[in-house]
């Protein structure tokens, strides 16, 4: 087992789901970075477990096709040293004699970061709920573009 500090209250899990919709053979698979508040290493992975099956739902898409998120289990689990505030570490990587040329490459621009892109429509299946588009549609009065099939 890792180092685990005294005290240690907060772990990251990331969760992987399998999205699959129905009549279209590739799936999506997201890897989820949670928060995850416990006393122990055993205890944050029993939540991190729990949440992840919590996270297991079906529904249609707009086209009627059966959407299924399965939880397929964690990809990994670590503990956060720091307190949670401003400028807190949460995770790190360590890469050892990174060449100039690479090192440059894992820098990007402000304008290149993904809190500053815009949103971009998705590649792959909709899986998309119905439900709730529909009911934003109800909320806010506007129609959404007919669903490609």
């Amino acid at each position: 087992m890792g180092h685990i500090p005294a005290g240690t209250q907060w772990y990251i899990a990331e969760l992987v789901e399998e999205i699959t919709v129905s009549s279209d053979p590739r799936n999506v698979v997201h890897r989820n970075l949670v928060l995850i508040r416990a006393d122990s290493p055993d205890e944050a992975y029993d939540k991190a477990i729990k949440l992840g099956y919590r996270g297991e739902t079906s529904y249609d898409n707009p086209i009627g096709q059966l959407v299924q998120i399965k939880f397929r289990g964690l990809a990994d689990l670590d503990v956060v040293y720091d307190e949670l505030e401003d400028g807190a570490e949460l995770l790190f990587h360590r890469e050892i004699g990174v060449a100039p040329d690479e090192l440059a490459k894992l820098l990007r621009p402000r304008d290149k970061l993904r809190v500053f892109q815009p949103p971009k429509q998705h590649e792959g299946p909709d899986y998309s709920s119905k439900e709730v588009l529909d009911e934003v549609e109800r909320q806010f009065g506007t129609k959404r573009p007919e669903p490609q099939q």
